[in-house]
């Protein structure tokens, strides 16, 4: 970047030249120079400099190499992928998205495109007698017997985006729309800024930075906690243990982002990297959990508290359901997270090779929390590329209770999968703390748009579940699922996940 930059201001710099120089005299041969110089000078110039050995070699045709490269993105967006080609999310996942959210057709035309008889090919067993659903408000009450204010919630949600890692205007937009549809708003671990208060119902997320509800240390601090837990708003509290995207690391908020007001909202320091500790302070143990979660219970009104988790070590998880065993204090909830997840910042490594796929984690979370007792009174949220209502049916069919998406608010917001989130340059405005940048995001009809795609997608969700025979969402099962192994062999749901031998 900073060596197109400088090529660049080299150019107009002797083109300006160039030009005066021709106004003043008038020869019109002056004005053939205008190519020529600038590329002699540039190519002096990369002959002499040494970081970049094909510039040296090559001071003017390499400098085609960086160009091509740095609009490689573009290119095969545009014109080379198929509509099931990309990463991480298709066009045709795209364009769903963006069908629903602004209410526009969303049906195809000529049969499927993927082919059905490739491994990884999944599919649901519809019924021969479909069934009418009348309410398409699909909902899940979270809150067990050690909690006073259990909270109605929408099986479709608004996952953890912090304000710092999304603009104002993109969370303005992705309050106002939990607000016209009735669903819940996850503020990430960034704190609850103004922005979130657009109406809309908040999951507050409490990350090992504590941000909202720190010291001067960086400590959690129970009174700044209290203050912003039992306001009228907040309807859930979750403690974030890890994250899909780059579990065991601590979120991160570069420099570019925090700016002074985002510093105040965190208790920060602005203009600087904010890294997330990869570990929380306030407990070392299981046990130590589980107490400050009901400390955080009480504080809050005893409003439902939960953890969110991207499973790692088996044992661990195992180990947690010990402890809510001994000590008898339950969460309400638990968030689990896939490792395919991701909105932000992260390292390669951790990003592609930590943490479990979100099946596997699901089904291993049900089937322990089912063989301890405590299923009945925790309720799973998960996320990690849930976008359709096949995607928010295959989790709850593996016991999920109801579903978190980020990237897919992120798409009805107008995000162009650019890839650009760590850059602070997001051309849409929704990843960014640029102004001119941000403030081409129109909140009005964006929310729109939020609200829309999230009633679209609940009504995709019944028409299936009518489909299949299900009436409610605890007739979802998973040995209905299937998914095709290799060329001879498909296997349900149940059978892929839930055959293995007792995990305690």
């Amino acid at each position: 970047m900073k060596v197109r930059k400088l090529i660049l201001g080299t150019i107009v710099i002797i083109n300006l030249v160039i030009i005066s120089f021709g106004v003043i005299f008038t020869p019109r041969w002056f004005w053939l120079l205008i190519i020529p110089i600038p590329l002699l000078v540039v190519g002096i110039y990369h002959s002499f400099q040494t970081k970049h050995a094909i510039l040296r070699n090559y001071p003017v045709v390499g400098l085609l190499r960086y160009f091509f490269e740095s609009i490689r993105p573009e290119l095969r967006q545009y014109f080379w992928e198929s509509d099931t080609d990309g990463r991480p999310f298709s066009r045709r996942q795209r364009s769903i998205v963006y069908q629903r959210a602004k209410n526009e057709r969303e049906t195809v035309a000529f049969g499927m495109q993927s082919d059905p008889n490739l491994p990884g090919n999944e599919w649901v067993a519809h019924s021969i007698f479909p069934v009418h659903i009348e309410n398409h408000d699909l909902r899940t009450l979270v809150g067990n017997s050690q909690c006073k204010k259990p909270y109605n919630l929408s099986v479709f949600n608004i996952s953890a985006m912090s304000y710092g890692a999304l603009s104002r205007t993109a969370i303005k937009a992705l309050n106002k729309g939990a607000a016209l549809q009735n669903f819940a708003h996850n503020t990430g671990e960034g704190g609850i800024s103004e922005y979130h208060l657009q109406g809309g119902d908040l999951i507050w997320q409490i990350g090992t930075g504590y941000f909202g509800c720190r010291d001067d240390l960086g400590f959690f601090d129970p009174d700044r906690f209290q203050e912003k837990a039992v306001m009228e708003r907040v309807k859930m509290i979750e403690l974030k243990l890890s994250q899909g995207a780059k579990p065991g690391h601590g979120g991160i908020l570069p420099a570019a982002k925090n700016t002074p007001e985002i510093a105040a909202i965190r208790h920060v320091v602005p203009g600087t990297d904010v890294l997330s500790p990869p570990a929380h302070s306030a407990f070392k143990t299981s046990i130590e959990m589980m107490h400050f979660i009901q400390k955080m219970r009480e504080l809050s009104g005893y409003k439902p508290v939960g953890f969110k988790i991207c499973i790692g070590d088996k044992d661990e998880f195992i180990d947690i359901c010990k402890a809510m065993k001994s000590t008898g204090i339950t969460p309400d909830f638990i968030a689990v997270d896939g490792s395919e997840g991701g909105t932000g910042a992260s390292p390669l490594e951790f990003t592609d090779n930590l943490g479990m796929p979100l099946y596997d984690a699901l089904s291993f979370t049900t089937t322990s929390l089912k063989e301890f007792g405590l299923k009945k009174d925790i309720k799973i949220i998960v996320s990690s590329k849930i976008i359709t209502g096949f995607d928010i049916l295959k989790a709850i069919s593996l016991g999920a209770d109801a579903c978190y998406s980020a990237r897919g608010m992120m798409f009805a917001l107008g995000c162009i999968q650019a890839l650009k989130c760590n850059e602070d340059t997001c051309p849409v405005g929704v990843a960014t703390q640029r102004p001119h940048l941000y403030k081409g995001l129109n909140v009005r009809d964006k929310s729109v748009r939020i609200a829309q795609f999230h009633r679209n997608t609940l009504r995709a969700t019944v028409e299936i579940m009518e489909a299949c025979g299900f009436k409610t969402l605890d007739e979802v099962k998973p040995e209905k699922f299937y998914r095709k192994l290799d060329s001879q062999t498909t296997m349900s749901f149940k059978e892929i996940y839930f055959t293995e031998q007792s995990v305690q």
